[in-house]
C-alpha cells in the first residue's frame, strides 16, 4: 500500500539518483529456481520468465544466467499484467499455442485469471506475499489447474501432462 499520490517511477528514479537503484541477485532467488528450471529444460520444455518489472530488472534477471529460453518484462513490452495483451506476448514469445503453456503465478487477478482467459493452463504458486494473501480464495481452486508450493513440482506436472 502506498500513500495517495505516490509515484513509483519518480521514487525509483530518486533511489537511482541517490546511488541506490533497484537491485537483486543470486541470493534473492528462491532455492528451487535453478534446479526446477534446469529440470524443465532437461525435459525439453521451453522456459520463459516474464513479469511486471522494469527494463533494469529484466537486465538483472538476464545477468543471472538462469536456465531459460526467454526473459521479458512489462516495461520491455510496453504492456503490463493483468492486460491480456501481456499474455498474448507470452504466447508469441513461446512460439506455441496458449493451451501448451503452463503459466505460474502467485496472484489470481494479475496472473491466473488473465492467463486462463487467453487459454493457458495455470499453476498457482503459494509463496510470497500475494501467494499467502490469495491462498484461501475460492477462485484459486476454480481457476487454477494446479496449486503448487514449489517450482520443483513443475517437472512432474509436465511429465504427467505429456
Amino acid at each position: 500500500m502506498f500513500k495517495p499520490g505516490f509515484d513509483l517511477d519518480r521514487q525509483r528514479q530518486a533511489r537511482a539518483d541517490a546511488g541506490k537503484p533497484e537491485w537483486f541477485g543470486e541470493d534473492d532467488l528462491y532455492p528451487d529456481v535453478r534446479p526446477a528450471l534446469s529440470a524443465l529444460r532437461e525435459l525439453g520444455v521451453w522456459v520463459g520468465i516474464v513479469g511486471n518489472q522494469t527494463v533494469r530488472a529484466g537486465g538483472l534477471l538476464r545477468g543471472l544466467d538462469l536456465p531459460t529460453d526467454f526473459i521479458a518484462t512489462s516495461d520491455d513490452w510496453g504492456v503490463a499484467k493483468p492486460d491480456v495483451a501481456f499474455f498474448d506476448k507470452v504466447v508469441e514469445a513461446a512460439g506455441c499455442s496458449a493451451e501448451q503453456i503452463i503459466y505460474v503465478g502467485d496472484r489470481i487477478d494479475n496472473d491466473i485469471t488473465p492467463a486462463m482467459r487467453v487459454g493457458m493452463r495455470t499453476a498457482y504458486i503459494q509463496r510470497g506475499p500475494w501467494g499467502w494473501i490469495h491462498k484461501d480464495r475460492q477462485d484459486v481452486k476454480e481457476l487454477s489447474d494446479w496449486r503448487i508450493l514449489s517450482l520443483s513440482e513443475l517437472p512432474d506436472i509436465v511429465k504427467a501432462e505429456r
